[in-house]
């Protein structure tokens, strides 16, 4: 029972060292946050390293689709606007912790 302990205890610490996690840590899922941030990216079909400028133009493609003029609602030009302010504001927040 004791070198169960032990291995486990070395793999833990092994797994922490190569991935920079610990193991129990790949259980949780993603935050709220991160879950939101993830559908604003499919939504605005942009990758994770989108710029302002590559965001602003995902959101004016999207916009064009889905205006209520194009036979799109209101309800998914609010959704474009939210996805496009939560992923601006997500792009600040890791200049700002870059710096």
């Amino acid at each position: 029972m004791i070198r169960l302990l032990i291995i486990a205890l070395i793999l833990s610490l092994g797994v922490k060292l190569v991935f920079g996690r610990w193991p129990w840590e790949y259980l949780r899922g993603r935050t709220t946050r991160q879950q939101a941030v993830f559908k604003a990216r499919k939504l605005l079909a942009v990758q994770s390293n989108a710029s302002h400028k590559d965001i602003m133009e995902a959101h004016k493609r999207l916009i064009a689709m889905v205006h209520p003029d194009r036979g799109g609602t209101n309800e998914q030009v609010h959704e474009a606007n939210a996805a496009r302010d939560l992923l601006l504001d997500e792009l600040s927040q890791d200049g700002l912790s870059q710096e």
